[in-house]
């Protein structure tokens, strides 16, 4: 088995110490978030860091890098209280990925892709047109983490639309059906083909 200390990881080269810290975590959820500025200029990018923060109230998480560069999707988070967050799924992984290239402002990467934006109940913000499983996130707060300058933007979901044949009997949104991609490091996709579940476990005795 390959080991690397704190002093190796620390001496390795940028991109494969990207690499390898990015993909040691474990596959991670892949979604698009969308957002639309104050002057209605929409935004989308990819995301592998959103999480379920808690059900009750419906909090999700997101991480985002320094802003000591421009963030479209902070600054119009900030600006509007709104976003999205769409499940990438098999079709428009490409597209989807494309998104992580860094445009200006003034230009929406629904322009440059074949994404498209899907308007619902006068939602401010864009979701994306396909995606299975659309959710419209209300601003909560943010945290500063102070160890990498990243910050954690936590929202709460006020509108969740999923697509008929994904949703089973008690709740539970089976994802390989709707064949939703997840992201291993920042440019691994995978495709879950089946899911296998497993009842609620207790001791035994």
């Amino acid at each position: 088995m390959i080991h690397y200390k704190k002093t190796d990881i620390e001496k390795l080269p940028h991109i494969y110490k990207i690499n390898l810290i990015n993909s040691c975590s474990g596959y991670k959820s892949a979604n698009l978030i969308g957002t639309k500025s104050s002057e209605n200029n929409n935004n989308v990018a990819v995301f592998s860091s959103v999480t379920h923060l808690g059900s009750a109230p419906a909090l999700l998480g997101f991480f985002l890098r320094p802003t000591t560069v421009p963030r479209d999707t902070y600054a119009n988070i900030k600006e509007t209280g709104v976003y999205t967050i769409n499940h990438i799924y098999k079709d428009i992984i490409e597209d989807a990925h494309h998104t992580s290239a860094k445009y200006d402002a003034s230009i929406s990467e629904f322009d440059i892709t074949a994404l498209q934006p899907e308007e619902k109940n006068k939602f401010h913000a864009p979701f994306v047109k396909g995606s299975p499983v659309q959710i419209g996130m209300k601003f909560v707060e943010e945290y500063h983490i102070k160890a990498n300058d990243t910050l954690l933007i936590v929202g709460e979901i006020i509108d969740l639309y999923i697509n008929d044949n994904l949703q089973e009997i008690d709740g539970f949104i089976n994802l390989s059906k709707g064949e939703v991609a997840a992201i291993n490091a920042l440019d691994g996709y995978a495709v879950a083909d089946k899911n296998k579940r497993f009842s609620y476990q207790r001791p035994k005795h």
